[in-house]
């Protein structure tokens, strides 16, 4: 018992450090590491991928609040974004983590890598969309949350890689996007652990100390660290060269996808 807890202190302290040094969203991070930490734990393969992100998308409600709340303090949330795409997002997180409990571990893992080149791609090659429209209306914006919702359910993040791009194309200044985008997050992960605890309960094989698809353990001592560490990768991003840094990352994620979809075969 205590080799699992200090794993996952440690994945909580890696995650809290790169988010704070990159800016990189917690789930890219927490889900590799916690399906590496519990294949270790011999979990049965069919529930990995599931614990993984439902106790990803759990630890996002702890770090978004910190997260969004000190973006708000600097002005930097658009609250009329947030409250015109928050009924869309909710529907599609929750409908996310359905698909999800639906899906086998193969299919959830071929998801994720694919979402992990996408991610990969977009810090390599560092383009962003260019300001081209206005905001959608109701039903556009209705769309766009579900879009994003199901994508993040599936894949166990807090939305950044897709709203923020969204809001960008929409004419939102960037470090508006980012913090209407940490904002965003936290109904998405609130709907997201919802989804994965129901779709859950009554699941066999389950460990000790899991609600539904989220493992208890490993959220408490992830969501500690990461809120422990975060800062030190706040200032280790003023002295470091972050581009670089970023880009490296990206290469590692990359090879951590390519393992994933290696370990399937």
């Amino acid at each position: 018992m205590f080799e699992v807890l200090a794993l996952y202190l440690a994945v909580g302290a890696v995650a809290g450090v790169l988010a704070g040094l990159l800016g990189i969203g917690g789930g890219l991070v927490i889900v590799p590491m916690l399906v590496f930490c519990m294949e270790l734990q011999d979990l049965p393969q069919e529930l990995i991928m599931h614990m993984a992100l439902g106790t990803s998308m759990a630890s996002i409600m702890f770090t978004s609040v910190s997260s969004f709340m000190a973006h708000h303090r600097r002005g930097a949330v658009e609250w009329s974004v947030v409250r015109r795409i928050v009924a869309g997002i909710l529907v599609g997180t929750f409908l996310g983590a359905w698909v999800a409990a639906q899906m086998s571990t193969g299919a959830l893992k071929i998801f994720f890598v694919v979402f992990l080149y996408y991610v990969c791609y977009q810090m390599l090659s560092g383009k962003k969309p260019k300001p081209s429209r206005v905001m959608p209306g109701a039903a556009g914006m209705f769309g766009a949350g579900n879009v994003i919702g199901v994508v993040s359910s599936l894949v166990g993040i807090g939305g950044g890689t897709l709203s923020v791009p969204f809001m960008i194309w929409h004419n939102i200044p960037i470090h508006k996007a980012i913090g209407t985008s940490a904002a965003i997050g936290f109904p998405i992960a609130v709907a997201g652990t919802v989804g994965y605890i129901v779709n859950g309960i009554g699941v066999e094989n389950l460990p000790p100390f899991s609600l539904g698809y989220v493992s208890l353990t490993a959220l408490i001592s992830i969501a500690v660290m990461s809120v422990i560490t975060a800062p030190l990768g706040v200032r280790l991003a003023h002295s470091l060269p972050v581009d670089k840094l970023k880009r490296v990352f990206a290469l590692i994620l990359f090879l951590v996808g390519t393992k994933m979809l290696i370990s399937l075969f």
